[in-house]
């Protein structure tokens, strides 16, 4: 399964002014999820409104009209990036070849440490990566510094991660 970014050329003017406005990203921000000082939750809440997805009345994020359809039939409910590997592996996958190594590019984030190789870690790397990649196709640039929600402590244990943080798959 391939799984692209939607193109926002293809959404209508409708779908375009109900979409729900995603938290801005800047170097500072991306900087702080690839530091691990977010929940895995908020990482995923940056990426599921660029992907269309919507809140509704209960706080659950659904597909939504501006999904793109792939996405929309593998994930109806929006996917656990982080805790999940399905989603993840989709994730990476969507990014187009040329912005690949965007991470290494832009943020001249060069991978992790043996001793810090967590599926939680690496997949917010592929988290970031999808970020860069999905301004990029946009041809908006990454501002320096912007909003930060309240940042945390890095986790105690990497592998479980923060308080609320769910289980890796």
């Amino acid at each position: 399964m391939v799984i692209r970014l939607s193109d926002p050329r293809s959404l209508s003017s409708a779908e375009a002014a109900t979409a729900p406005v995603p938290f801005p990203l800047s170097r500072e921000l991306l900087e702080a999820v690839l530091a691990d000082r977010t929940s895995d939750r908020f990482v995923c809440e940056l990426i599921w409104p660029r992907l269309g997805y919507e809140r509704d009345g209960s706080g659950t994020w659904s597909a939504g009209p501006a999904t793109e359809a792939s996405w929309r039939e593998s994930f109806p409910i929006a996917p656990q990036f982080i805790a999940e590997r399905p989603p993840a592996v989709a994730l990476t996958r969507s990014i187009p070849k040329e912005h690949k190594q965007l991470l290494k590019e832009q943020l001249g984030f060069g991978g992790y440490r043996i001793g810090e190789l967590y599926p939680r870690r690496t997949r917010r790397a592929t988290a970031v990566n999808w970020l860069l990649a999905h301004l990029a196709q946009r041809g908006e640039p990454l501002p320096e510094r912007g909003p930060l929600p309240e940042l945390q402590a890095q986790p105690a244990d990497p592998v479980t991660g923060h308080p609320g943080d769910l289980p890796i798959s």
